[in-house]
């Protein structure tokens, strides 16, 4: 039994605020409760009424015999912590609060709603809300919301944090035709957020699959560990608004200015199987083809048309989206071949030219729905005068039937003659598109939660050797004490050291003697770099000089070093100059981290050096993912830096295992570690045999306790 079946499956329901005035919210709930057919017991509070629409009323829920399961509030905000604490001393299990006027408000409210939480939290009640909707289950049935109307019975959930989403999907439904398991609206979240529904939903036989629309999500750490269980029941599809760059978090690292929220969502669902929909279209589009139709084996996707150009820019869309046109077996062919007209197409795709009837159709397409290349099968049809809509949306569904192995999906691109058509394809389960780009967008998600679904669980890696916790600690607790919040050089170099990060050797001279001092233990050639906490871009200011092959070039380049400084940044403190030893060649690849308020350490990996942002060839996985090979070794893959790594034009292979070891040794340090905010290893320079870190920025912060 689900932990939440007290608020989807109750036995009994209270209606606090319940009126007999249609102008008001707690007539609407309670009408809608009775209407949904909630086969349960009842009951209404209301002060000032006896009796309301036949029931019993009752001045307080503890005048309540009968335990509750639910109560809905509907009253005055100024009131609500009063009843929620009555409804805690009577004993109620679960909580809807409707009213608003709590954190959204501001300070007042937000008061209000902590008074809230707390009440809950002392009567282990769970409460959705406030300032939210309701809620429906279509199979309990049961509608405890002010909505109008209840959605037709299906098997998609749908948990909306916005309530006029929510109420504008529901009224939409009924037009389109979609049914719906649950209905859920979170609002402010205070206690139980789309985590909790999501995990409920993944519980429910009536569900199949599980939509969300989010503006944030606060547990991020929960979430991952929630989602990546439930995904592996049914598919779990959210769009997540307010991705613009306006939100990102302003950032000195590269990484940082890379990263952003949204970035750091990206491969939190990426982590935990989570289908990322595009925008409110593409969201259902999704759902109507889980919620109908099988998952592909492979992308192999097979279209049967009645004309070119529509067929043409399904291709397109094939091909955009990394899916495969199926190459046909010689049989299918030979079978089009003999039976098609001679002007026809009898590759993929197969144009059936416009003539077609719906016995072209039903033969083209039963052809290639036989054929073991095809994983889906797209129809595309335009009206024309000869056309059947009605007929071949009936040989479509058959098919779908007689083929329940393999996804079909409907394309019928016109308006009003091709409306029947359409409509019985919707109502026996094809999923139909005005468009073709649609479809495949939606059977690309299909294959992406295939492709989750079949994902080895890598083992977790060894235990990292070389790893000096305490040398970080008092590395970190030094710059602390001096009031920085940026790592120097070589305090970065020694991080790296403690946790077995290959490093150029870094030193720090106070003297142009002592530079020359330094360069000659080190070996020459030598670079000379500022430091400074308050220059992160060196070269931007003349900060660097490189390839120094003498006693004479390094006091040269010293003392040009801080004139230049001076002269840019004439405020910015100077501790010093940094002596580095130079490395081997190689390829420059970026290793970052920024530290993502909900998800935690972001970790970015990419082509390096100064273009880093301007060409922005990264990819990005939370540190937590990054704790077998297999996982780094893929998200290295998934740059044009791997082409550079694996050898170009000639060049010898770089070490990718030794880059590999490099950045799980980040992932751990950043994840054991939260002081750490951003960091930056760039370049990490790939030689054919180990790898060198050159050039590490550090920022810290002070945790709170």
């Amino acid at each position: 039994m689900s932990k939440l079946e007290f608020l989807f499956n109750p036995k009994t329901i209270s209606v606090i605020g319940a009126s007999k005035s249609p102008n008001k919210i707690g007539y609407a709930i309670l009408d809608n409760i009775i209407k949904s057919g909630f086969k349960g017991s009842i009951y209404p509070v209301n002060p000032g009424e006896e009796e309301i629409a036949g029931l019993k009323t009752y001045g307080s829920v503890k005048d309540i015999k009968e335990g509750l399961d639910l109560a809905v509030i509907s009253v005055p905000a100024r009131h609500v912590v009063q009843v929620a604490e009555e409804c805690g001393q009577a004993g109620v299990k679960g909580l809807i609060v409707i009213t608003a006027g709590f954190k959204e408000v501001g300070k007042e409210g937000l008061k209000q709603e902590q008074e809230l939480i707390s009440i809950c939290n002392r009567y282990k009640m769970r409460m959705l809300g406030p300032n939210c909707v309701g809620l429906m289950d279509t199979h309990t049935p049961l509608n405890a919301s002010f909505a109008e109307g209840i959605p037709n019975k299906g098997n998609i959930s749908f948990i909306s944090q916005s309530g006029a989403m929510l109420v504008s999907i529901l009224d939409w439904s009924f037009e389109m035709g979609m049914g719906f398991s649950r209905f859920i609206s979170t609002g402010n979240k205070a206690n139980l957020s789309e985590i909790d529904l999501i995990e409920s939903c993944a519980d429910d036989p009536k569900t199949n699959v599980i939509l969300c629309y989010v503006e944030d999500i606060n547990d991020g750490e929960r979430f991952i560990e929630v989602c990546s269980k439930a995904s592996k029941k049914k598919p779990i599809i959210i769009l997540k608004s307010g991705t613009s760059s306006a939100g990102a978090q302003a950032a000195s690292s590269h990484t940082g200015a890379l990263a952003g929220s949204n970035r750091a969502y990206d491969a939190a669902f990426k982590q935990c199987g989570v289908l990322r929909a595009e925008s409110m279209n593409n969201l259902f589009d999704m759902a109507r083809a889980f919620a109908t139709q099988p998952l592909p084996e492979q992308s192999r996707v097979a279209i049967v048309t009645n004309a070119g150009g529509p067929a043409i820019v399904a291709t397109d869309a094939v091909e955009k989206n990394a899916l495969k046109m199926a190459r046909f077996t010689k049989s299918s062919i030979d079978l089009l071949r003999d039976n098609l007209p001679k002007e026809a197409n009898i590759y993929n795709p197969v144009d059936i030219i416009g003539d077609a009837r719906d016995d072209r159709y039903r033969f083209a397409l039963e052809t290639i729905l036989k054929d073991d290349n095809v994983d889906s099968a797209l129809v595309l049809l335009c009206p024309a005068a000869v056309t059947e809509p009605e007929e071949t949306a009936r040989t479509i569904v058959r098919l779908n039937k007689n083929y329940p192995q393999k996804p079909l999906m409907a394309v019928y691109m016109g308006g009003k003659a091709l409306a029947q058509g359409r409509n019985y394809l919707t109502d026996n389960s094809v999923p139909t598109f005005t468009f073709p780009e649609p479809s495949i967008q939606s059977l690309r998600g299909m294959i992406d939660y295939k492709e989750y679904l079949e994902k080895p669980k890598f083992a977790e890696e060894l235990s990292l050797d070389h790893i000096d916790k305490e040398k970080v600690r008092q590395t970190l607790d030094n710059v602390f004490a001096d009031r920085r919040v940026v790592l120097l050089g070589h305090e970065a170099s020694e991080v790296m050291s403690a946790y077995g990060i290959p490093v150029s050797k870094t030193h720090l001279a106070a003297s142009e003697e002592e530079a020359v001092e330094i360069s000659k233990k080190l070996g020459f050639p030598v670079a000379l770099k500022i430091s400074s906490p308050r220059i992160a871009h060196k070269t931007d200011v003349g900060g660097v000089a490189i390839g120094l092959q003498s006693e004479k070039e390094v006091i040269k380049s010293y003392n040009k070093i801080l004139e230049s400084v001076r002269y840019y940044l004439p405020d910015a403190p100077i501790y010093g100059i940094e002596v580095q030893d130079m490395v081997g060649e190689g390829v420059e690849v970026i290793v970052g981290m920024s530290r993502d308020i909900q998800f935690g350490p972001l970790v970015v990996f990419g082509l390096g050096g100064i273009y880093v942002n301007l060409i922005e060839d990264v990819s990005f996985r939370l540190a937590s993912a990054l704790t077998a090979r297999e996982e780094v070794e893929k998200m290295i893959t998934e740059t044009k830096a791997y082409q550079l790594l694996k050898g170009y034009r000639g060049k010898k292979p770089a070490d990718i295992n030794a880059l590999i070891d490099t950045i799980m040794r980040t992932a751990r340090l950043v994840s054991d570690f939260r002081e750490i905010t951003e960091m930056d290893i760039n370049p990490v320079r790939v030689h054919t045999s180990g790898s060198t870190a050159l050039d590490v920025k550090i920022t810290i912060e002070q945790e709170t306790k």
